[in-house]
């Protein structure tokens, strides 16, 4: 089939190389230009320099222009690709194709639709995430499915980790989808909506450290906010400081959330979650902290004896 295809960062990357590695041409390739933004830097191999070097037409563009029709018309693909293109297409470019549009989204939908979903999904305490094939409809995220594969979170992964696990996922879903499409097999099962849940963009003010949510919730926090991404962050006596590595404690302890309290073992442990006073919960045990000027402590080092308070402002 003659494909065209609308993605960006890794994820578009990977998809362009899925195609290039199947039977089927490509014969326009739409994609973003290079961003500043935090979430755009990293995950960051270029769409168009893969598409340049094979001698593909690119079309470069932040949202769906009139150039971009013309393009798209002048190409007659038979179907549309996207994966992680990054503003609203609407229905005159989705269905232009007599395939219409297959979107690539990593998570297992109608469940984490929208943003950073594998992040979302591992602070929410998921027990899998995955990737969807969908055709791609009015709304976002909620065409009908023709394929998914699930990637199983596990009790220490991190964000970082399950990210390239669904990255590795798009080759064999995407070449699945395509030859189901082509040849007639393919069974659309429309999505339960009512089981959607919707997450938004997420910012800095997303990765700040609640000291009033249960460890467990932290611990799971600070491992979505892995390397290379923007870590999770709290203050400590006025300094910014990223926690980079932490557990949950074997002990219960009780008192203020934030309270710096005592060695466990190697780390330092940190009192946390609702009600903490009654002294019901497992505390936080920091292992590693990065400091304001990049450098990565160990928390023994870092806190070389209980005091004070982590809180969300200097």
């Amino acid at each position: 089939m003659r494909v065209a295809m609308f993605g960006y960062q890794t994820w578009g990357h990977r998809t362009l190389q899925a195609l290039l590695d199947s039977p089927h041409e490509v014969v326009l390739v739409v994609t973003h230009p290079p961003s500043e933004h935090s979430y755009e830097t990293i995950w960051a191999d270029s769409v168009e320099d893969l598409a340049r070097a094979h001698g593909i037409p690119v079309h470069l563009a932040q949202r769906p222009d009139d150039e971009l029709e013309a393009r798209l018309r002048d190409a007659a693909p038979d179907i549309a690709i996207a994966n992680n293109w990054r503003t609203k297409l609407p229905r005159h470019i989705f269905d232009a194709p007599p395939h219409g549009t297959l979107n690539l989204h990593d998570s297992l939908l109608p469940r984490f639709t929208g943003f950073s979903p594998v992040i979302w999904s591992l602070i929410s305490g998921a027990a899998e995430t995955g990737l969807t094939a969908h055709r791609m409809d009015d709304e976002l995220d909620t065409g009908d499915v023709v394929i998914q594969r699930a990637v199983p979170i596990g009790p220490r992964d991190t964000a970082t980790e399950l990210v390239q696990a669904t990255i590795d996922l798009i080759p064999e879903v995407l070449t699945e989808a395509l030859a189901a499409i082509e040849n007639g097999t393919a069974v659309w099962t429309p999505q339960d909506l009512t089981q959607r849940t919707f997450f938004h963009k997420r910012s800095d003010l997303d990765s700040r450290i609640d000291w009033t949510w249960p460890a467990e919730e932290i611990d799971r926090l600070i491992r979505a906010q892995s390397d290379p991404y923007p870590g999770a962050w709290t203050h400590h006596r006025g300094q910014r400081i990223d926690i980079t590595r932490a557990h949950v404690s074997t002990c219960l302890y009780g008192g203020t959330p934030g309270r710096v309290f005592i060695h466990e073992g190697d780390g330092m442990a940190v009192v946390a979650g609702p009600s903490a006073h009654l002294g019901r919960n497992r505390a936080l045990v920091i292992d590693e902290v990065r400091t304001a000027d990049g450098r990565t402590v160990p928390a023994a080092e870092f806190f070389p004896h209980g005091g004070g308070y982590l809180t969300d402002r200097p």
